[in-house]
């Protein structure tokens, strides 16, 4: 980053405070070993001109998880898990200035937690896009399979040929585990080729993209805008918290919706996340027992009653069968009709942007390199 360093900005996490608490990303959905798997991992330069970047990605994190609403590979639909990375920080030098925020997880409420508690405050450090990389090959859970698409994204400006990490060691070591490196350069593109971007993207046979990293994400309003709102406080009603996990859980939900509420052109990421909440993506089987009693290892009736909410307590085993099916019938029916408004809604936003210019942004560049590298991998999108 061309500024000076005092300018640089990063943010503080309460990692210690979540490791005390005993928190962790395993979810309950991770015994679906049937299901097809993608894995993303984003590597954010969070320094001080890079503020764009974290206000596009906070904003856009439910585009691209999105992209494989409707996908399919052998026939099922794959199972999202993304990872994030922060680095160019002023802290963890001796570690690369790179802090990890999540490994790889399908817990979107988690994964949106940790990128909106990202906030600039303090000075940054050094910009090292080989040690990233490397990091995130490295302590992230791959899939083993070959039908997997496993794929980083890494977004900043700086040289790529910083740090004692050589960019194109880690590069071949990600392909070789299958791992496609894309690049996403913020700035002129004749810097991100001079920098080395586009040779780190050919290296692992990655996509050079080119953003403007301070583009504001477009305010349009829809007419399903308020229908999506109040089917989307509709369907939390449908989450029941149980377990030691449960209100922490619920919390974090309502937490979640009110940050994407809060954030520049809310409607448009509230109808996206409302979306991704309205698809198989969206899994809380480890706090909600709605989507726990799918799975086949359930049974409702061994689940004591001091880890169940207030209102089920009462009711016999049988009753309690009754309650769950039915918080889920309704559920299914709000995510039907949020699906509809959100498919309506993207229609009628697509028809007024195009009366706009539009500028490159991080989820117009990464869904773009997603759908062409994933279809490699035999997954199928639905055309847009």
């Amino acid at each position: 980053m061309r500024y000076v360093r005092g300018m640089k900005t990063t943010r503080t996490l309460a990692i210690a405070t979540l490791a005390l608490c005993g928190l962790s990303f395993t979810h309950a959905s991770d015994a679906k070993s049937d299901q097809p798997v993608v894995q993303i991992a984003i590597l954010l330069d969070n320094s001080g001109s890079m503020s764009g970047l974290i206000a596009q990605a906070k904003t856009q994190l439910w585009n691209i998880v999105n992209e494989f609403i409707s996908a399919k590979q052998d026939g099922k639909a794959p199972r999202v898990q993304v990872a994030l990375f922060e680095y160019g920080m002023n802290k963890h030098g001796e570690k690369g200035y790179i802090e990890r925020l999540s490994p790889l997880t399908d817990d979107l409420d988690k994964l949106s937690e940790q990128l909106f508690s990202i906030s600039s405050k303090d000075s940054g450090g050094e910009e090292y896009c080989g040690w990233v990389i490397r990091d995130a090959v490295e302590k992230l859970e791959w899939d083993n399979s070959p039908k997997t698409y496993k794929a980083i994204f890494i977004a900043g400006n700086e040289p790529f040929t910083q740090g004692s990490v050589k960019y194109t060691v880690a590069c071949k070591a990600a392909i070789s585990k299958g791992i496609i490196v894309n690049t996403i350069h913020c700035g002129p593109e004749s810097e991100g080729i001079s920098g080395m971007w586009k040779d780190a993207a050919a290296i692992s046979d990655g996509r050079f993209l080119i953003i403007n990293h301070n583009a504001q994400v477009a305010a349009i309003p829809a007419p399903q805008d308020k229908d999506i709102a109040e089917l989307n406080a509709k369907l939390n009603t449908t989450y029941v918290a149980y377990g030691a996990k449960g209100g922490e859980g619920k919390s974090r939900q309502m937490a979640q919706d009110a940050n994407a509420a809060a954030a520049p052109a809310a409607a448009e990421v509230v109808a996206k996340r409302a979306a991704s909440k309205a698809s198989s993506n969206y899994d809380n089987g480890s706090w909600d027992i709605v989507d726990r009693a799918k799975q086949k290892d359930f049974d409702i009736s061994k689940v004591a009653d001091a880890e169940l909410p207030e209102e089920m307590r009462k009711l016999s085993a049988e009753e309690r069968k009754t309650y769950v099916e039915k918080k889920r019938t309704e559920r299914e029916d709000l995510q039907k009709k949020l699906s509809t408004l959100a498919v309506e809604r993207d229609k009628f936003v697509a028809e007024k942007q195009k009366e706009q210019s539009k500028d490159p942004t991080l989820a117009g560049a990464v869904t773009t390199a997603v759908r062409e590298q994933a279809e490699k991998k035999g997954v199928s999108f639905e055309k847009k």
